[in-house]
Formats: C-alpha cells, structure tokens, sequence
C-alpha cells in the first residue's frame, strides 16, 4: 500500500492540476489540489465496498480507496497485528549470524559494548539491547558519542574504549555501515556486529555481522525499517536462537518482547519512516505498550512534555522526540539513551527536566541563525539553484538539520546546512523531498572525491568536507536534482475531501481516527470546508500567536477550530476581521481535550480569503 499525493508534483507543459474550491494561492502560498485518486471512480467503487465491510461512513472508506486499500485489506489497516506483517528475520542478510553471537553473549555472560547514534532512533535502538542483555547477567557498557567532539558514528578512541572495559562483543546500533577502516581497529580484539539502516557505501566493514537491508546484497526489502525496528527483530531472532538452545526455563523466562514496542514506535515515528504495513503494526501496537507508561523513562518525559492525553504519532514527534534529540544537538550526547533505559524516578525525572532545559536552549539556538540560514536560501533559490547549501562558522552544529528541515518547507528544494570549524572543515546535515534521495546523494559525492565522509537515508544525511570543496559539491547536488528546478517554490496541497461545516461532527473525527496513527506515507486526511465566518477569535500561547475560533457555517452551525504558531501577519488579519464575509480552510478534523473537556475541533492547515 503507498499513499500516493500531488504535494510535490511538477508542473509539466505549464498544465496545471485543477485547483480544489479554486484556490490557485492561498495565504501560505499553496494551490489546493486533489490527492491522487480523489477523482478517480474506481475509488468511489472501492469505497463503498470498504464502507459495507467495515461499518465505516462512505468518505472516510472513500479516503482508505486512495490509499491503496480494498474491501479484503481495510480491516488489517485498521487494526494492524504483528502476526500479520512480521519478517521471518532470517531474511536479512547476515541476521542468523548476529543472532547466534548475540546468544553466545547472553549464554556466557559476556562483556558487551554499544556504540549507538545521538538521536532518537539511536537511543531506542540502544536502549533496547541494553535493557535486553542486562536482563539475562551480562554487563554492557553504552557509549554515544559526542556530536561536537567525536562526530556521527564510531571512531577508534570509542571503540577501544569499550574493549578496554572488556568488552568481547561490540555492536554498533544505528550507525557503523559507513565505518569500514575504523571498524577494523577491533580486529583480534573483539567481534563486531552493526545493525543500521542507512545507505552502504562500496566498501563495507569486514565484521563478524552486518545487518543492513540496504547493504547491496540483502534481498530483504525491509529498507523501510528504522534501526529500532531493527533491533527489535534482532531481538525476536536471538529469543529464538535462545531457545532453540534450551536456555529458558521457570526460573529463566523468555523475555516479553512486546513490551519493548514503546521504543521502536517512537523510533519509527521520530525517524520518519513510512507507517505501512509492519511500521503502522509497529506503531499501532507501540503506542499502546505506551500508552501504560510502565517506562520509567518515558512515563517521566511525558509528565515533564505535557502529554496527558493518550500518545498518538503527534506527541511523539513533536513533544518527545525533540527533547530527547536535543540532548545530542547541545548538550550531552548520551542523556536520551539514559532516560530510556533509566530504572528509577529520582534519575529519571533529573534527566527528563534536563533535557526540557535543553530543548528550550536549542530553540534559542536554532532561532539565532535560522535568519541568517533563510537568507542565503533565499538568494540561492532566486539565482535558480536546484539544491539550496548554505554556510556559516557562527552557526550551532548541533541544530544544522533542524534548520536544513525548516529551509526545505520553505522552498520545496534539498536543502543542505553546515558549519563550519576552526580548521575550516564544514560539518552539515541535508533535508529531502519527497523523491530525491539525499543519502545517496552525498554517499555519491563522498565516492566522487568531494566530502570527508557521508552518510543516511532518502530524507536526510550527513556530510563532512573540507571548505575548498564546497563550490565543486554545491554544483554537484545541483546537477544530481536537476529535475526538481520544475517544481514550484511552495508544494501543492493535496485535499482528501470537501466537507460541509455541518458534516464536521465528533463521529466524523472519531470515524477518521482509524486510519491513525499518522506520518510519512499516511498522512492525516485534509478537509476543506467552504465557505465559513469567523465569529469569535482569541489569540493563545506565550507569544500569541496561535489562535482559537469558533466559525459558523451552512445552518448556523459553530465549528470550533485553532490555528498554531502563526508566523503570516495577512492570516492574523484575516482571521481576527470579523467584518470579513467567508473564508475556505483546510486543515484537521479532530477530537481534542482543551481544559480537561472533550471537543471536536478543525486544525487549521491553510486558509483562503
């Protein structure tokens, strides 16, 4: 199943898509068009047999029709079950090998290292197999390394730290595929094993396991699996290596794996892997191990973030995983991983505060040069640059990708943030859209001779180069995504539905609310609805820039809805002129709590006067 949208779309021979309610504009800059299969009348077949066989009301089985899904696959859609998706893990190439050492080590109580990455993915996929072998005796020591002093990935000091602590085995989680000559210094020391899935360069590590479904030679096509998800089948096969062997008994229980799907949702979520198939299982599942909150770790975040209400993919992405990101963009890299894996409260709720302190700085932070950042982009994007790369030696290293990320919403282009040292050596992070691989990309520009090292995934990488090549890689990823100069500078914004203001009901929001959990490859269903008055607005937050409105529609009906972080002074305006006659919007149909009360509320996405 791939959800398929027009949000990106080319303008080929100056035809463009017929815009929705006719909007070719709108206040953020967007020409609203149908998601592709809108118009299609096999959809409108196709959903009426989901809407019989499922009890579910005609648009949203109409929406499930654009997705892909059929009468015979929309109940495994809305209640997604492992069973159904999981891989037999033997399928990734070298697996049945990492899994046999990792059973020797749970078998003989071995010292064992991991080398795990800052991020979120990295902390989940490290505090997984942490938690997983220390409950079978052995001793583990966990390293992250430091963003700003040791860089993305293994190096030398670190790993020998960890066999200097006596370390046999050493695994290096969400990383390590890129690291062929630094991984050899473990030769005769100590077995490695990596579980990672970002892009392979020609030269892979000499180790005792690679498990990567995009090494060239894994027939797995499980490329869509974050390295959480990996861990976790890891896992699933070194349970059943275990057994096979006889290693459990009464007194020595099998794990419960399940309960471990916590952190590979929030892994899957934050790293923007696609929510099909086994990940919307993953997801599905996790987000109720989560919703118990018997993580320590977690359970302290949430209450720190403010998540009351049950987590959802939203909370997860825009409340739990910046915290624990920022840990490893300013600060210390291996808070999150300890958060994850911490064991009491006391340490637990030091850490959670700590890295809300922290990620408050790195907004400070990232908002000091995000100015500056949007400039250079800018200048670039009108002298017609395919890829935007934008440079500065008085800019935080730490948070280069989150402003990378905020430059491609702006100009619908890669986009590309670096810093740069005091050797003159700049260290950056790239953003994609949707259909040109930036992993690949700079992987490529790394073989080329351009860059000191490279590495990710489609949606984003990493890349280190010396300052004199700059221009020659600028040219280079220009020419790599020639073909995204046709596209506009702000993405079409593809609409699922129209609905009136008096179809906008608790029962149409709860009813959409079984295609959640949303993100990358399902989005959230966006509504429009024509025509609408404002008749009350109220700004809310610390800066007042979000708002609540309550709008009357066809028959007088009120329609709440609220409007976040509204940077666009002429949509201010808009909304709080109450002379204004209609307005069309776009956006969310949701049941929210606001004030311990349950409402039915449409989250503006976009609005035309």
């Amino acid at each position: 199943m791939i959800l398929e949208d027009r949000t990106l779309e080319k303008i080929e021979d100056n035809v463009l898509p017929e815009p929705v309610l006719g909007v070719t504009g709108s206040l953020l800059g967007h020409r609203w068009v149908w998601r592709a299969g809108a118009d299609d009348p096999t959809t409108l077949r196709l959903g009426s047999a989901i809407a019989q066989s499922c009890g579910l009301p005609e648009i949203v089985a109409r929406i499930m029709a654009m997705r892909g899904l059929k009468a015979e696959t929309a109940s495994a859609f809305i209640e997604p079950r492992l069973r159904s998706f999981l891989p037999d893990p033997s399928c990734l190439k070298d697996m049945d090998i990492a899994a046999a050492r990792l059973a020797r080590a749970v078998e003989n109580h071995e010292t064992v290292g991991i080398l795990g990455d800052y991020d979120v993915d990295g902390a989940c996929s490290s505090a997984l197999l942490t938690d997983y072998l220390r409950q079978f005796g052995c001793v583990v020591h966990t390293h992250i390394p430091d963003r700003m002093k040791e860089g993305y990935g293994p190096n030398e000091q670190a790993l020998l730290g960890l066999v200097e602590r006596g370390a046999s085995l050493v695994v290096c989680l969400d990383c390590g595929t890129a690291a062929a000559s630094i991984l050899a210094c473990l030769k005769q020391k100590a077995d490695v094993v990596v579980i990672d899935h970002h892009k392979a360069e020609l030269s892979l590590p000499e180790i005792h396991a690679l498990v990567n479904p995009n090494q060239p030679d894994c027939s797995s096509s499980l490329n869509h699996l974050c390295a959480a998800a990996l861990t976790f089948v890891t896992l699933i096969a070194t349970t059943r290596t275990l057994r096979r062997n006889k290693y459990f008994s009464e007194d020595r229980p099998e794990p419960d794996l399940l309960a471990c799907l916590d952190l590979v949702a929030l892994a899957t979520i934050c790293d923007v892997m696609p929510l099909q198939d086994i990940n919307r299982a993953f997801v599905h599942q996790g987000l109720r191990v989560m919703e118990k909150r018997q993580r320590v770790g977690l359970r302290t975040l949430m209450e720190v973030a403010s998540v009351v209400e049950k987590p959802n993919a939203f909370s997860c992405g825009f409340a739990l995983g910046p915290r624990i990101n920022a840990g490893g963009r300013i600060a210390e890299s291996d808070l999150g991983f300890r958060l994850l894996a911490a064991e009491d409260d006391f340490s637990a709720r030091q850490m959670a505060e700590r890295l809300n302190d922290v990620n408050r700085k790195r907004q400070d932070v990232e908002a000091d040069i995000l100015d500056a950042a949007m400039e250079q982009a800018g200048l670039q994007f009108d002298a017609g640059n395919a890829a935007l790369l934008v440079t500065s030696h008085d800019w935080h290293a730490g948070v280069v990708g989150i402003v990378a990320s905020r430059i491609k919403d702006e100009f619908n282009r890669p986009s590309f943030v670096a810093s740069e040292d005091e050797h003159g050596k700049l260290k950056g992070s790239g953003r994609s859209v949707p259909g040109f691989d930036v992993g690949a990309a700079v992987i490529a520009a790394k073989e080329h001779g351009l860059l000191i090292a490279a590495g990710g995934h489609a949606a984003a990488c990493g890349f280190t180069l010396a300052r004199e090549n700059l221009p020659a890689f600028h040219a280079f990823l220009n020419e790599r995504f020639e073909a995204v100069r046709a596209y506009p500078r702000k993405p079409f914004l593809s609409v699922d539905a129209i609905v009136p203001p008096s179809a906008a009901t608790s029962d149409l929001a709860k009813a959409l609310g079984v295609l959640a959990p949303f993100g990358q490859g399902n989005e959230e269903p966006v509504l429009a609805m024509a025509n609408v008055k404002v008749d009350r607005f109220f700004r809310i937050g610390a800066n007042k820039r979000s708002i609540r409105l309550t709008l009357s529609g066809d028959g007088n009906r009120k329609i709440n809805a609220v409007m976040f972080n509204v940077k666009n002074d002429a949509i201010l305006d808009t909304l709080e002129n109450l002379a204004r006659p209609t307005l069309n919007i776009v956006g969310w149909l949701r049941v929210d709590t606001w004030q311990g009360r349950e409402n039915t509320t449409f989250f503006i996405r976009d609005l035309s006067a």
